[in-house]
């Protein structure tokens, strides 16, 4: 008996280290990815002031700008970038750049598989928590093992963090909460019983 016990105590605990309560960076940027949507606004020139999509490739096409690059770079930069473009046409062009619809680059996405209600990718948020994925995705299964998930943080060269889910979700200890980073991805395993 006392050792079918130790082998179950064994089998529940993770043997990745505690996930760090606070992971954000104060110096993060929201780079524009595949998907977002970007109101570009030329000061004086309302007809070259438009919203466009970031295509699939990473680029954006506006009228006197074709296959800008997009993908990875902040709203700034990206203003930049069509101001040097449309320079050629127009002297001394002002341009905005206004990220309206954020989904980010697929590297910057929270990922979540195994065992949540709705399994899926969300668009990285700074100081996103742990609890606000798990509202995200609608919680865990009824076959969920919630104090084995884990976290893989693509950001630190795919380490391994073990989170407390059931004890977040389902008991309320806002201790378990943690700091989801950019490129994370939550996988919560099945019960084996």
């Amino acid at each position: 008996m006392v050792i079918a016990l130790g082998v179950l105590s064994g089998c529940a605990t993770s043997s990745y280290p505690p996930a760090p309560p606070a992971a954000a960076d104060a110096e993060y940027n929201y780079v524009i990815g595949p998907g977002d949507s970007v109101n570009i606004v030329v000061w004086r020139n309302p007809e070259l002031s438009m919203s466009v999509p970031v295509r699939p490739d990473g680029k954006i096409t506006t009228p006197l700008v074709e296959d800008l690059p997009a993908l990875g770079k902040d709203a700034s930069t990206l203003a930049r970038d069509i101001e040097k473009a449309l320079g050629k046409f127009i002297r001394e062009p002002v341009v905005t750049v206004i990220v309206t619809s954020f989904i980010g680059p697929y590297s910057e996405q929270v990922r979540v598989v195994g065992e949540a209600a709705k399994p899926q990718t969300l668009p990285y948020v700074q100081k996103m928590t742990l609890l606000d994925v798990m509202i995200a995705v609608g919680g865990v299964t009824e076959f969920a093992d919630g104090n084995a998930a884990s976290i893989l943080r693509t950001g630190e060269g795919n380490k391994q963090y073990s989170v407390r889910l059931k004890d977040l979700i389902k008991r309320g200890d806002v201790s378990a909460n943690v700091e989801m980073r950019p490129g994370d991805v939550l996988i919560i395993p099945q019960s084996w019983f």
